[in-house]
């Protein structure tokens, strides 16, 4: 009795895997594509970028040092070499998402903040950080 139970148990739940309807890709072809472009592209992209940050890194603590300890001065050099995006994805070879190399000059406004207080505070607008820094 235990064998029988068991075995139309399994059979009503393969039944029931295998009638839930699944979403279908057709473009197999053009996955395969993108794929294998982003795989390509990383393959030259990542190496430089990483060359391009360690010079960054290495030159923005040379400017630290002979500006007399400027943390200003690094992180002008530090700030575009050191962020950006270290590896292609999807999107990036879609042209869905910009590629940056190096990182994105902030605004006039947003210069006033570090690159932390950015990413935390988004939301405080520039004429009021220009207010408290004064």
């Amino acid at each position: 009795m235990g064998q029988a139970l068991r075995t139309g148990l399994c059979g009503t739940l393969l039944g029931l895997v295998l009638s839930v309807p699944a979403p279908v890709s057709a473009d197999y072809i053009e996955d395969v594509a993108v794929g294998t472009a982003t795989v390509a592209a990383n393959v030259f992209y990542v190496p430089a970028k990483l060359a391009y940050a360690a010079l960054g890194g290495i030159t923005g603590g040379f400017a630290y040092v002979l500006t007399g300890a400027n943390y200003q001065v690094a992180e002008r050099v530090w700030n575009p070499s050191l962020g950006g995006d270290y590896i292609l994805n999807r999107s990036h070879i879609q042209g869905e998402e910009t590629i940056y190399f190096s990182a994105p000059i902030p605004s006039a406004g947003n210069m006033l903040m570090t690159p932390a207080a950015r990413t935390l505070a988004p939301s405080i607008e520039p004429s009021r950080t220009a207010q408290l820094s004064r």
